[in-house]
């Protein structure tokens, strides 16, 4: 009797505390959309030219995925609950910043500053949510509601930012994090426990060499739509992206106390679920982004119903999430994976074929149901097959990856989409170039789905469905 009245005053504080770090996640990634729908309004608001506008998201982008392997090592080197916590106050001073901001550069600068303070709080996410679960089956069931959340999350963000914006005025999209971020850091430590630190001599170059690396990166394949792939922004950002990644690895292979375990990509398995994680997500946030000038220039919507049609997005995926922790523990990640990325194939062959005299009922609702249900399905699966087998204290750092992956993958996706798409834009029209562009789409998601088929490939008996590092 005892053990139960004790067991049952631990589970409520463990689900309070679980609920916290998701609801900062949701915060987190919602900020890579909400300000999409109020982008018009802060460009006559703030005199920002088309390019410089541009920065508005992609600031956040920059600095979130550039930051995220060296938040995973922070954490893992100083404590996960207090890196967390350190990261979200700088997220909620700086969306306080941003919603105050009288010009373009500061703006810009507040947005930098919320993806700087999102990579250090997000790769504590996951790791805290393992620490904070009891079990194997409350371990899988908090990984799904991270998932619906993480996927669902940039729908939601439209939602909301379009609501705000045509209620209030664009700059609620930012001032919304201020008492989530209070709340959040506030109460955080009352229910979720610190982890051990992990002692040993900080690794200064390699964080240098993989934040900059990534920062490289993506700003090349930001670059490349406006300036062209052959231009020298462009291909000077490959050229220095592909040294720092060789500098990274040689690092990482002498260091006592690495950024980053290499060992984490030996294994098939799980170097195969990072890519399929970044195609996945680079596949799904240009839909968004097409999506949203055609409901606004073709259907005629407005920010808030703008946002509130990408509703049965977010409703499929948290309805194939809440099921996705049970299939997996009987069928295995690869299968659901496979299940999930042809789905979503099919649902950009489908929005491939909009037109002008299309309507929402019968072109977008389909799709966006299917992509959904899709993601629902191969997104929590994808994150169990990273996740699995990891030491307890090189948690951090495997959440730390498969987040640099999501959001890496975003920005590549993004950006190689579009530029799809402009090559076959006709100025002051929406529909040319959308067919292009949502067939690349498709063209990932396969890619993702072969991946899943042919490289995540394991024997039955070496497969432990559904497990996860304690």
């Amino acid at each position: 009797m005892t053990a139960v009245s004790t067991s049952r005053p631990a589970r409520s504080r463990a689900g309070v505390g679980i609920g916290l770090v998701l609801l900062a996640q949701l915060m987190l990634v919602l900020d890579t959309t909400v300000v999409n729908v109020a982008l018009p309004p802060i460009k006559t608001d703030l005199g920002f030219s088309p390019a410089g506008l541009s920065w508005v998201l992609n600031g956040y982008t920059l600095a979130f995925g550039g930051l995220l392997l060296l938040g995973g090592r922070l954490g893992d080197v100083f404590g996960r609950l207090r890196v967390f916590q350190i990261g979200l106050t700088l997220f909620t001073v700086a969306s306080f910043a941003g919603g105050l901001a009288p010009t373009a550069d500061l703006l810009v600068a507040a947005r930098i500053a919320q993806g700087v303070g999102a990579a250090i709080a997000a790769p504590s996410v996951l790791a805290l949510l393992m620490t904070s679960t009891p079990d194997e089956g409350s371990r899988n069931r908090a990984l799904a509601l991270f998932t619906a959340v993480s996927s669902a999350g940039g729908s939601l963000g439209l939602i909301l930012g379009g609501a705000l914006t045509d209620l209030g005025s664009w700059r609620w999209t930012l001032f919304i994090n201020v008492p989530i971020g209070i709340a959040v850091v506030a109460l955080v430590r009352r229910y979720v426990d610190e982890t051990d630190r992990r002692t040993g001599r900080f690794d200064v170059v390699g964080a240098l060499a993989a934040t900059l690396g990534a920062v490289a990166v993506v700003y090349a394949f930001i670059n490349a739509p406006d300036h062209g792939w052959d231009s020298i922004g462009t291909i000077g950002g490959f050229v220095l992206a592909a040294v720092l990644l060789a500098l990274f690895v040689r690092t990482e292979r002498v260091v006592p106390h690495p950024l980053l375990r290499l060992g984490l990509l030996r294994s098939r398995r799980r170097a195969g679920a990072l890519v399929v994680m970044s195609l996945l997500v680079g596949s799904q946030f240009p839909m968004f982004f097409l999506l949203v000038q055609y409901d606004q220039s073709v259907l005629g919507f407005g920010p808030l119903a703008s946002g509130f049609a990408f509703l049965p997005l977010t409703l499929a995926i948290f309805a194939v999430s809440r099921i996705s922790a049970p299939l997996v523990g009987r069928y295995g990640p690869q299968r659901l994976i496979a299940i999930g990325t042809l789905g979503m194939a099919a649902s950009f062959l489908w929005l491939s074929q909009l037109s002008t005299s299309s309507d929402y009922a019968t072109a977008i609702l389909g799709p966006m149901l299917l992509s959904g249900a899709s993601a629902g399905l191969a997104f929590m699966p994808t994150t169990v097959a990273i996740l699995s087998g990891v030491e307890p204290e090189h948690a951090g750092a495997a959440s730390g990856l498969l987040q640099t992956m999501q959001q890496l993958g975003g920005a590549v996706g993004l950006a190689v989409i579009v530029s799809v798409y402009a090559s076959g834009a006709v100025p002051g029209e929406v529909v040319p170039g959308a067919e292009a562009a949502f067939l690349t789409s498709m063209a990932f998601a396969l890619v993702a789905f072969t991946i899943a088929t042919v490289v995540m490939r394991t024997p039955r008996r070496a497969e432990v469905p559904g497990s996860v590092p304690a």
